[in-house]
């Protein structure tokens, strides 16, 4: 059985259009098992929702989470990587 190097990081989500939540939702959901942990603050008084995914996760499949998510409208993301892990 092949082993697959990982690599651990966090992906900050930045929602402003509301209506984008439920497709994010289902997006996470669908790479659950590489997600360490998650993080989500409403923002009421700016209207916006701030979300951290902590993830352990070969680097293609961090890429393909993050540009899923980044695609969807009104939601932009940014992936910072740990250095070693």
């Amino acid at each position: 059985m092949e082993t697959r190097e990982t690599r651990i990081a966090v992906i900050g989500i930045v929602v402003e259009d509301p209506s984008s939540v439920e497709a994010l939702n289902d997006i996470l959901h669908t790479y659950r098992d590489y997600i360490i942990g998650r993080m989500g603050i409403p923002y009421r008084q700016k209207q916006i929702s701030i979300i951290s995914i902590a993830v352990d996760a070969p680097q293609d499949v961090i890429s393909a989470l993050s540009g899923r998510v980044g695609k969807l409208p009104g939601v932009s993301s940014k992936t910072a990587y740990a250095a070693h892990g």
